[in-house]
């Protein structure tokens, strides 16, 4: 939080809080000014109108369906003014709703024993990042939710964990911090493509039972030396069938809410589990290749993500195995596709090498033509520029 910072909030208090603690907490948070707490939400919506702030802070426990229908109809009604929740207790499914209800951003207070010193220094980031992102200014921080990235590929076998585990890796070597989601459930490969024993897998996590917070499911975690980290896949086909959508919509918000992007790596084909990874995507990685089956099914790929909606401008194509001599030509590409490739990642051996090495190229080769490629599009995710781009300008003019 700046020194100089200083937002407005008008607070609304669920019932069951102490409104004395509540003001205890707010106290600690640096640079915030407390226009008024109220306690109610009946009460805190009369107040909206009659009290000035740059935001609103909704204190809760998890499980109040009023909280939601005040988050709901504030964003609705109050849009200038972003709303954050202060969760009081484990959240128990409330950040996928509350996100859902419009709220910009969630902190939470563990239980009563729980330091209060880094939530209210949160709660205080937090306001000042929504009020900034909604008066169209930037953090230096970074947005309140990550990017989270869905890797596809309607066949099989054209490079799509490739593609998922080397931008992992190289978004991690930019410094952000990144976690992959193995959402192939029955035969997912990222954990064996980075070299990773699978201690615990998402099958592990959903058997633990219990409410989701940021803190658990780190407990399930593959750490990579890149410092990528991996939800695993499970280790068994038949396990997959314990994974449902609900609790995909459970974590991937938590997921987004404690890293800087999420990538997801998906099976082949728009099954329950990879519709509900798109429509919780910021962006689409679209990957195919350099064969009339492929490009069939890519075509279709972008025109099923059209029909279901979703921004063309969100989607990146990458182009695996882009310089083989094959009979298909960039040219081709565009023309059957409807649009130029955004990455070209040359075919080479030590592609192959390195995954049956266990480790991403970016990582066991960095000076390849690939592994330029792949940084090429982590940057183009960063928002950094990139000076590998030039290879795939050299390879379109190959085509």
């Amino acid at each position: 939080m700046s020194q100089t910072a200083l937002v407005s909030a008008l607070v609304a208090l669920g019932p069951g809080l102490d409104p004395e603690e509540v003001r205890a907490l707010l106290a600690r948070s640096p640079g915030l000014e407390v226009t008024r707490l109220v306690d109610g939400f009946d009460e805190s919506w009369s107040a909206l109108s009659t009290t000035a702030s740059d935001a609103v802070v909704v204190a809760c426990e998890p499980g109040s369906e009023q909280a939601l229908w005040f988050i709901r109809e504030t964003s609705r009604e109050h849009p200038e003014r972003p709303v954050v929740v202060l969760c009081i207790g484990t959240p128990n499914g409330l950040v996928r709703h509350a996100f859902e209800a419009g709220a910009e951003d969630l902190v939470m207070l563990a239980g009563p024993d729980a330091d209060p010193a880094p939530v209210a220094e949160q709660l205080a980031f937090a306001l000042e990042k929504a009020v900034a992102r909604r008066s169209g200014s930037t953090s230096e921080r970074g947005s309140a939710l990550a990017s989270l990235i869905c890797v596809l590929g309607p066949k099989g076998g054209i490079g799509k964990t490739l593609t998922s585990t080397n931008l992992s890796v190289a978004l991690a070597q930019l410094g952000r911090r990144v976690v992959a989601v193995d959402l192939d459930l029955q035969f997912g490969d990222v954990g064996l493509s980075m070299g990773l024993t699978p201690q615990r897998t998402i099958h592990d996590l959903v058997k633990s039972g219990g409410s989701l917070d940021g803190e658990k499911i780190e407990a399930y975690l593959t750490r990579h030396e890149s410092g990528a980290r991996v939800l695993m896949a499970p280790v068994r086909p038949d396990q997959a069938s314990g994974i449902h959508i609900d609790f995909l919509r459970d974590i991937y918000p938590l997921l987004r809410a404690t890293n800087d992007f999420v990538i997801v790596d998906t099976p082949p084909g728009f099954t329950p589990e990879v519709i509900t990874s798109i429509d919780a995507s910021t962006h689409v990685c679209l990957v195919g290749m350099l064969d009339s089956l492929s490009l069939k099914n890519t075509k279709l790929g972008l025109e099923t993500l059209e029909l279901m909606g979703y921004d063309r401008d969100r989607i990146r194509m990458v182009l695996n195995r882009a310089d083989t001599k094959v009979g298909v030509t960039q040219e081709d590409v565009t023309t059957i596709v409807g649009r130029p490739a955004d990455v070209l990642v040359p075919s080479h051996r030590d592609v192959v090498r390195s995954v049956n090495e266990g480790s991403p190229v970016v990582l066991s080769r960095p000076r390849s033509d690939a592994a330029k490629a792949f940084r090429a599009l982590a940057a183009s995710y960063a928002g950094q520029p990139e000076a590998d781009n030039r290879k795939g300008r050299k390879l379109r003019r190959k085509g």
